[in-house]
């Protein structure tokens, strides 16, 4: 199944470990490690990060929608 997570992007749901809120300090610095082994995919479309979502892969994904409405659409299955 996947999840919209903005944008017409999309993330295979048995993939994600976590989606954490943007903002605290040890999320960032989880971000700058990410992009220094080059795994951060940004899919915010130049928008504000809102939500952060960490993969089994260690990859971490950002995306513009709220935490909470992405966790709404994984627990009622919107993503296809």
């Amino acid at each position: 199944m996947l999840l919209p997570i903005g944008y017409q992007a999309t993330v295979c749901t048995n993939r994600i470990v976590s989606i954490l809120p943007y903002g605290s300090a040890p999320i960032k610095r989880m971000i700058e490690e990410a992009y220094e082994e080059k795994k951060t995919i940004n899919a915010t479309k130049n928008k504000a990060t809102r939500s952060v979502i960490i993969t089994d892969s260690n990859h971490v994904i950002l995306s513009a929608i709220e935490p909470n409405t992405l966790k709404r659409r994984l627990e009622e299955g919107l993503g296809r």
